[in-house]
């Protein structure tokens, strides 16, 4: 069975859900092969997890210098594999970064790039979701290998255990000319709550939030559900929450089990990002808002008279 290669994202020693996503379609065209990317002792930190997830092979692509540059090493180490297995496939994850490597790699390897793919086939026919979500359209790629961006919280995750033999791959040494070098880091002040991607629970608020200060009925409502905190983009535009919380086709996808609005009109471009939520909750003090169109439950109402009640119900059910 052919190997497809899936670029394992992580932070700080732990995986990233879209990664065990990606493992998860990655069975349906082949033989699921980890590539893990990062300094000496990375792999042996994540093998676990991959293997329990699927992956059969874990290529362990380690330097010092594996962090202290954009995308190269990255596509560097895929590059090298794409040459030494002749995948049918290779999936990365369709963030900003992401997006980076697969667009450099497809280009190095001659190879189709498939991007922002939400489904994938045992054909390699790939499904892409458009325009905020109102069309899906299908594409395939008529190269040998197709290197396909998965965007995080389209499938579910399925647990499937892999042998996860671990092989190592040289990384080349970077020529710095050529190569955009890190040249300072700063940690993202998230407090304690879950990260916004990851997270099982989203409370997110929007213009009809107010102002600044009065995000923190959003807030407290998130840390009563040990949920995380996010934003749409006219609540960020506003000034009201920092962009690194925006939800949307120009911010962060998620998919929670829960997803609660607050104050969200349900523009397309928010909708784009949080519309694959298993079970939406939308309060809106306009019943005409399109997000009613998409939500399990509606509370057509005051946002600073409801989410209140609903933070008390929590805390008793907590109690």
């Amino acid at each position: 069975m052919a190997e497809v290669l899936v670029l394992v994202d992580h932070v700080d020693g732990e995986i990233k859900k879209n990664t065990y996503e990606m493992l998860t379609a990655a069975r349906r065209l082949g033989e699921p092969s980890a590539v893990v990317v990062g300094t000496p002792g990375t792999a042996a930190k994540l093998a676990e997890g991959l293997a329990a997830h699927g992956a059969e092979k874990v290529y362990v692509a380690e330097s010092e210098d594996a962090v202290n540059y954009l995308s190269t090493p990255q596509v560097d180490a895929l590059a090298t594999l794409v040459e030494r297995v002749s995948p049918p496939a290779v999936l990365i994850p369709a963030g900003a970064d992401g997006r980076e490597v697969a667009g450099r790699l497809a280009v190095r390897t001659n190879s189709g790039w498939l991007n922002d793919i939400v489904d994938i086939s045992g054909d390699r026919e790939a499904t892409h979701s458009i325009f905020g979500g109102a069309f899906t359209v299908q594409a395939r790629a008529t190269s040998d290998t197709a290197v396909v961006s998965w965007r995080a919280g389209s499938i579910e995750i399925e647990e499937q255990a892999g042998a996860g033999t671990q092989e190592t791959v040289e990384l080349p040494a970077i020529d710095e000319s050529t190569s955009a070098k890190v040249s300072n880091r700063a940690p993202i002040v998230g407090g304690d709550r879950p990260e916004l991607t990851e997270a099982n629970v989203v409370v997110a608020g929007g213009r009809g939030v107010g102002s600044a200060e009065n995000f923190n009925v959003v807030e407290t409502l998130a840390d009563s559900l040990h949920a995380a905190v996010g934003a749409s983009r006219a609540a960020v535009d506003s000034g009201y929450y920092p962009n690194q919380f925006q939800v949307g086709q120009t911010g962060k996808t998620v998919s929670p089990q829960l997803y609660i609005a607050l104050g969200i009109s349900g523009a397309i471009q928010h909708r784009a990002g949080m519309q694959t939520s298993k079970t939406i909750v939308a309060v809106n003090k306009d019943p005409e808002a399109p997000i009613f169109e998409i939500a399990d439950f509606g509370v057509v109402g005051d946002l600073f008279s409801i989410s209140p009640q609903l933070t008390e119900e929590v805390a008793k059910r907590s109690s």
